[in-house]
């Protein structure tokens, strides 16, 4: 196959891209975060649903994010950047207002999964809009960026979805998506129309069985902690899901035009990253939820309250992450990853053995949701460096919607463990368990991290 030259940027689009890059991930990863506490306030305008049937409107999202992002991040490789940035951003921006508008409890649901659907078109087709005309010094740095808006976004999400929420209703959480994704929609198409690589289209049947294979894990890891993890429907989506997984590898490794480019995996930096971003994922999700479950049922806070005590953290990550970008040109991605995850641990640590039962904002929460924010966007820019500067030009669109895919799956089971660990009636040491246990992942993700050693490519 042969690339073809697509039209050098002009100043003004050079300019642009930067920020339609980051606000696509900032969209993307708060609407995987900021519907959280929104499920008594639906319950409220839709009391004929379930508790249990309403948690899908943050499930199904999740579940199609994680499942398509793969598929997507070959899809950018092979019909443009551009095209599929504009058709995810579009798409979201429709889904969002359809959110916002829906009548019922069943509208909402398809509506939020074609939300997510989009989302993980955005994802892929943003970086990769981002670093192929950035110069090889400063990719890095493009990263750091992009990373720090993910970043921010997901640990801003539960916050800003609490005061939305407590002043708006559950309909604002999708409204706020409206005019940011119109303004991206307008300076995507202001950008000049880049060729894809070409060739045909991926395999179809191997991508209808990676997604579903994704998706069968995705809801089985998520659904544990209401079906438990011996119930027949759990084990036959993840049985059901790793072998359709595993049949789209079996059509990847023979197919000329694969589905997912499994050569990737053979390069060691690239599977660690991917390693590192499922277990830092993992204690990512359970941590941010964990922290405003937390401040409502034992310090009894509002919603309001408990999510702007929540989000302090969220600056620390942003700063965290940029900062990162900038140095891993300089000292590789090793001490981004291992180095924030420490970080992690320490305030894992903190949080298990100084948890108080009665509010200490100044003294304990704050500082704690300040460290471990900047822990968190360093792991958010150090996976991100690592996969997709492991992967190199031709393969960034790929090589990030299958680390962002690792980090959605091990955020899936972060949020089991979590309901798992996590009885409705919860004490005191049932919250320190679920802070042990996230300590843990960060840990593994920190393991991970320490046998990186992929530096920018000079290429």
């Amino acid at each position: 196959m042969t690339a073809t030259t697509a039209p050098p940027l002009t100043t003004a689009a050079r300019r642009d891209v930067p920020w339609l890059a980051a606000g696509a991930t900032f969209l993307a990863m708060l609407d995987a975060t900021v519907a959280n506490l929104a499920v008594p306030d639906l319950h409220t305008d839709f009391p004929d649903a379930s508790l249990s049937g309403l948690t899908w409107i943050v499930t199904l999202y999740a579940v199609l994010f994680a499942a398509l992002l793969a598929p997507a991040g070959r899809l950018a490789d092979l019909v443009g950047r551009r095209s599929l940035y504009l058709w995810g951003t579009g798409l979201f921006t429709l889904a969002s207002l359809a959110c916002a508008a829906a009548p019922n409890v069943p509208v909402l649901l398809a509506t939020r999964g074609v939300q997510g659907a989009a989302a993980a078109a955005m994802i892929p087709a943003s970086l990769a809009l981002l670093l192929h005309d950035t110069p090889v010094a400063r990719r890095a740095g493009a990263i750091g960026l992009w990373s720090a808006a993910g970043a921010f976004a997901a640990a801003v999400g539960p916050g800003l979805g609490g005061v939305l929420v407590d002043q708006f209703g559950w309909r604002a959480l999708f409204v706020i998506n409206v005019p940011f994704g119109l303004v991206m929609l307008l300076g995507g198409l202001r950008l000049p129309r880049t060729a894809g690589t070409a060739g045909r289209l991926p395999d179809l049947a191997g991508t209808v069985l990676l997604g579903a294979g994704v998706a069968g894990i995705a809801l089985g890891v998520t659904q544990a902690g209401d079906w438990s993890w011996t119930d027949a429907r759990t084990l036959a989506l993840l049985l059901g899901g790793a072998v359709l997984a595993a049949l789209a590898l079996w059509r990847s490794a023979r197919h000329p035009v694969p589905a997912l480019e499994i050569g990737m995996w053979r390069a060691r930096g690239f599977a660690l990253a991917n390693a590192a971003s499922f277990l830092y994922g993992t204690a990512l999700y359970s941590w941010l939820l964990l922290g405003v479950l937390y401040l409502t049922g034992e310090w009894h806070y509002s919603i309001l309250k408990a999510g702007l005590a929540s989000t302090p953290g969220a600056f620390t990550a942003t700063a965290a992450a940029v900062a990162m970008g900038r140095l891993t040109g300089r000292i590789g991605v090793r001490p981004a990853v291992s180095g924030g995850a420490l970080i992690m641990v320490v305030a894992g640590i903190w949080a298990v053995a100084g948890l108080p039962a009665e509010p200490h904002f100044l003294t304990f929460w704050l500082p704690l949701g300040l460290l471990a924010g900047t822990g968190m966007g360093m792991v958010t820019t150090g996976t991100a460096s690592a996969a997709a500067l492991s992967a190199g030009p031709q393969r960034f669109a790929g090589a990030t919607g299958l680390n962002t895919t690792a980090r959605q799956l091990g955020g899936a089971l972060g949020i089991a463990a979590l309901a798992a660990m996590l009885p409705d009636r919860a004490v005191h040491g049932d919250y320190t368990a679920v802070y042990l246990f996230c300590t843990l992942a960060a840990a593994g993700a920190g393991l991970a991290g320490a046998f990186l050693t992929v530096r920018p490519s000079t290429s």
